[in-house]
């Protein structure tokens, strides 16, 4: 079998192939047959001067061949390679990527052996291929190529008991197997991507019809072409390198970490580290006394740490890792559900705390972790992966402008057609002139300043949007946003404030009016409030999430670095924390295990709806309460409590999480008040005003997300929620008010949505996938609510699956696939304001002083003011503000300096950092601390509003390549009229003339570029 199907998110397909011996090349002995015909029949037989004409025809479709080598691969593998059935014949083969994944390429085949195991004395033979930083290993099972496994989906018993390496013979097998935890990648000199940029088809096009210009004795027209062409590719090859050397910047820390190899403890660097090490981790500094970073992904198996991951995800708030020990241990880790029990690559301990109980003891009081993936694999990893192989070539319009071409061609090729068949008819005319001008006219459709004029409309817009603080890892899909028609929104955190207002507690005493005097409110309830959370010190600062800090503050408790909660006020009992189940997003609830006056308590709160099959004894008015709340866009939670019997502290942390959270008593509902964002209602008008569809998509309530779909207009007509119908036989539609009732048939869920806005849950999509109606269903409905991520992800994929042009806003935490899924994906990072307003007069002087050294070089781009904390995860607000404020602020010390040293001082430092950062022309370089994991756009802004700010963008795109094409359409006419009747005539441009002409366009573009 020659190909083998992979089908997986990176490689489609891949081909065998064997390399031809040179001289059995098909760009090698046909052309050896055909000038050895040229030198004893043709020479012989013609002119000298003909054959000498003969030959530069050869010559140049010999090179021709050999260029179209290097720019396609199916051509390359024809002539260079045959395709073979045996793995054990090829030594290449022929890589087709994934759907924007970038182009295909051939890459070598290795063939290793593998040292004998115990119960084998054959070596094993391992064949596999590398791609892009990723091993791919052919697998004799499944008859085709997987990628190299990692160990991240064993169970968690195994985990618990790993030794790490026991043996030298294992370290060095894994070496062999993952290699080193490193980002290796070759950095390229200015030369080799100089060379690769000359090799360019358009290059070599232009160069040649510089060729055909000198013929006809342009020299001052072709001299400029040509010297305008490299000076484009230099500055190309520039941005590319410095790209590449940002990037190389970002590395795994060399920090030395204590590893379990051999049945001893060992130091090893991070970069010698191995899946399947035991180590020690915790929080390091280096000699300046900054974080280190993680050097891998890693499973905590004892103990449990702060991390900040705001490198990989955006999270401002530090997010809480805990050991894997509570789960059962025939479970199987899966690293999307588990990661609160996983420290990811490139991101900071900021606090971490041993476990002094498990068996195996550490030497410098760390965590005990054991290593999941390394290198390109990490999170980290990852997103270098991203920024990069996702460089497909920018095209705004590929079809559209193949087609334009061509019909340019057929008005050329007619007025080529027209000059041959009248110069014919004059004898005097020079045959070599005629053919030179045939040449010209034809060659003349695609102008020289087409590629600048084309990368003119992406930069731009790429430019315009780093200024606004939105960062592109995959400049492709800027001209997509420009073709949006569906735009899809997640709810907290994007459409409304992470800030909450506690409200109040009800459903206590049978009637469903809200309570918001805690001293009214029964002492239990209180007491779940005050320590059922993840809240947590670190640095002597209470952080974690926003709702669980309002709660605190709304029931006026305090709570201490030791765990313990108490009343600020009267002489309450404090509440000692003993053990924590962390929220977890499949299950929808987190309990903690309590002692108050020598007592112990299981607290615990979630989703009314998943509390509700836990309690011993429902309220008769307990679904009515929590509905009237979320009814009204309240985020509604349920509290409750079982006390347990006496036991020691280790035995209340030993308990089983299914033990802790069953057969509970009724504590009340929590009600917060989540405000929308400001300007949410605004944007989202605006969108919908523009023939932009609105779309959320949730993990909150149905209800809630029905009340604030209609605040921000995406609901205007009346709401029918999807539910199981209530006399238990299938579903049906039912509105908010429940006044109103309609039976579900998929058939008419399309006429329905004509009438209705539609809503449907999570557990109604399981429902469609199970009767195959997601494609009939999904793509008429306004609200999806309680949605998992991997959910989210399938209603992106129907949506374009459906032929709809996708835009997926979220926080960028859990909305990693739908982000990535989505045509164009927005990551909020909520870190800084727009920067319209975050200093106008600043940004004023800024233009001002700028102007005034007469420089053409426009303000450094947004995101290199925070050049030296970016790469260390942080926010850039802290790096803008600095660099604002060391260029209008004078060190004490320079006081005496007279005003005119002064400002040429600002200005001396205003030109340095606008010669180091670049002139704001050329593509920003995207910076980890700039982009999320997440998707293709980050958007350092706690607003949806940049979504506008890139449709715009992308739309702007798409107009300037129109606009280019109109240009270009006249432009060609023009030239082929002048080429053709009027060089009959015997009337031609002037050498001066042709070269004034190719300024025209791209002085026009600057021009309005300028201006805007």
């Amino acid at each position: 079998m020659s190909r083998f199907l992979v089908e997986g998110k990176v490689v489609e397909s891949v081909d065998l192939l064997k390399k031809r011996h040179w001289p059995w090349r098909l760009d090698v002995w046909p052309f050896a047959i055909i000038y050895v015909v040229w030198l004893t029949t043709i020479v012989p037989s013609i002119d000298i001067g003909d054959a000498a004409i003969v030959l530069g025809g050869l010559v140049a479709l010999h090179i021709l061949v050999w260029l179209f080598t290097a720019w396609f691969v199916d051509f390359k593998c024809f002539v260079k390679y045959s395709k073979v059935n045996d793995i054990h014949q090829a030594d290449a083969c022929k890589i087709t990527p994934a759907k924007f994944s970038g182009s295909k390429e051939v890459v070598a085949l290795h063939f290793r052996k593998l040292p004998a195991g115990s119960s084998s004395s054959v070596d094993l033979e391992e064949i596999y291929f590398e791609f892009r930083k990723q091993c791919f290993i052919y697998s004799r099972e499944k008859e085709t190529f997987c990628k190299l496994t990692y160990p991240t989906k064993e169970t968690v018993g195994r985990y618990l008991k790993s030794t790490g390496h026991g043996s030298e013979a294992k370290v060095v097998a894994a070496t062999e197997k993952w290699g080193r935890n490193a980002f290796d990648y070759p950095q390229p000199t200015f030369q080799k991507l100089m060379k690769e940029h000359c090799m360019e088809p358009f290059f070599v096009f232009q160069v040649f019809c510089v060729g055909l210009w000198c013929l006809d004795e342009y020299w001052y027209y072709s001299l400029f072409t040509l010297f305008m062409l490299f000076m484009f590719e230099s500055t190309m090859a520039k941005s590319r390198l410095k790209t590449l050397t940002e990037l190389r910047r970002v590395r795994v820390d060399g920090q030395t970490l204590m590893a379990y190899r051999c049945g001893k403890w060992v130091k090893l660097t991070g970069t010698d580290l191995l899946p399947g090490d035991v180590v020690s981790i915790g929080r390091s500094s280096g000699p300046n006394g900054e974080d280190k970073s993680v050097p891998a992904d890693m499973l905590i198996l004892a103990g449990n740490a702060i991390v900040n991951e705001a490198i990989l995800t955006g999270e401002s708030t530090p997010q809480w890792k805990v050991s894997i020990m509570g789960r059962g241990t025939e479970e199987k880790l899966s690293i999307k559900r588990d990661k609160s029990h996983v420290l990811f690559g490139g991101t900071k301990i900021l606090q971490h705390t041993p476990d002094k109980t498990f068996p195996l003891k550490t030497p410098d009081g760390g965590c005990i972790a054991v290593v999941l993936r390394t290198g390109f694999e990490t999170s980290q990893g990852k997103l270098m992966r991203t920024i990069l192989f996702s460089t497909e070539r920018v095209t705004a319009n590929s079809w559209e402008s193949g087609l334009f071409i061509l019909f340019l061609v057929i008005f050329a090729v007619i007025a080529a057609g027209y000059v041959l068949k009248k110069g014919l008819e004059d004898p005097t005319r020079s045959k070599y002139k005629l053919l030179l001008s045939c040449s010209l006219i034809i060659t003349s459709v695609i102008p020289p300043e087409l590629p600048m004029e084309l990368s003119i409309a992406v930069n731009t817009s790429l430019i315009a949007l780093a200024r606004r603080g939105i960062f592109c890892t995959e400049p492709f899909r800027i001209p997509f946003a420009g073709k949006v028609d569906i735009c899809c929104f997640d709810k907290t955190g994007t459409l409304t404030s992470d800030d909450m207002e506690f409200c109040g507690v009800g459903g206590l005493t049978g009637n469903v009016d809200l309570e918001s005097d805690m001293s009214k409110v029964p002492l239990r309830t209180v007491e779940i409030l005050a320590s059922c959370h993840a809240l947590v010190f670190v640095d002597n600062k209470l952080v974690g999430d926003p709702l669980e800090k309002a709660a605190l503050k709304g029931i006026d408790w305090s709570y201490k670095s030791d765990e313990k909660a108490m009343p600020k006020k009267g002489s309450g009992n404090a509440v000692q924390i003993v053990q924590r189940h962390h929220f977890a997003s499949h299950l929808k609830r987190m309990a903690v295990v309590v002692r108050t006056q020598e007592e112990f308590f299981a607290f615990v709160k979630g989703a009314p709806e998943t509390i509700q099959d836990r309690l011993l004894d429902l309220p008769s008015s307990y679904v009515e309460t929590y509905k009237k709340y979320t009814r009204q866009g309240s985020r509604v939670l349920a509290l409750a409590f079982k006390s347990l019997p006496d036991m020691t502290v280790s035995e209340a942390r030993s308990l089983d999480r299914d033990i802790v959270e069953s057969g509970l008593t009724f504590a009340g509902f929590v009600v917060f008040n989540c405000p929308i964002r400001a300007d949410s209602a605004t944007v989202l008008s605006e969108l919908r005003g523009s023939s932009h569809d609105l779309v959320m998509i949730t993990g909150d309530q149905a209800l809630t997300a029905c009340h604030v779909a209609s605040q921000v207009h995406i609901i205007s007509k009346p709401a029918l929620i999807l539910g199981p119908a209530r006399n238990g036989d299938g579903h049906e539609w039912i509105s908010p008010d429940e006044t109103e009732t309609i039976r579900y048939s998929e058939k008419e869920v399309e006429a329905l949505s004509e009438t209705y806005d539609l809503c449907i849950g999570g557990d109604c999509i399981g429902m469609l996938q199970q009767t195959s109606a997601v494609l009939r269903v999904i793509p008429y409905v306004k609200v999806f609510a309680r949605v998992a991520p991997e959910q989210k992800e399938l209603i992106m994929t129907t949506f374009k699956m459906v032929g709809r042009m996708t835009l997926m806003c979220g926080d960028g935490t859990n909305d990693v696939g739908a982000l990535k899924q989505a045509h164009v994906g927005v990551a909020l990072l909520n870190a800084i304001p727009p920067s319209q307003s975050g200093n106008p007069s600043s940004e004023t002087s800024k233009d001002e002083s700028t102007k005034s050294i007469k420089s053409k070089k426009s303000k450094p781009t947004l995101e290199a003011t925070g050049k030296a904390l970016v790469l260390n995860g942080e926010g850039s607000s802290k790096g803008r503000g600095s660099s604002r404020s060391d260029a209008t602020n004078i060190s004490p010390g320079n006081r005496h300096l007279s005003p005119a040293e002064i400002q040429r001082q600002k200005l001396k430092k205003m030109m340095d950092e606008l010669n180091e950062e670049g002139d704001g022309r050329s593509a920003p370089i995207v910076k980890l601390g700039d982009a999320s994991m997440a998707s293709p756009f980050t958007a350092k802004h706690a607003s949806v509003a940049p979504t506008m700010d890139i449709i715009r963008q992308g739309r702007s795109t798409l107009v300037t390549t129109l606009q280019m094409f109109k240009i270009l359409g006249l432009n060609c006419l023009a030239t082929a009229y002048v080429l053709s009747v009027m060089y009959l005539d015997g009337v031609k441009l002037g050498d001066v003339q042709a070269t004034i002409s190719v300024c025209y366009p791209p002085i026009f573009l600057d021009f309005f570029r300028e201006r805007g």
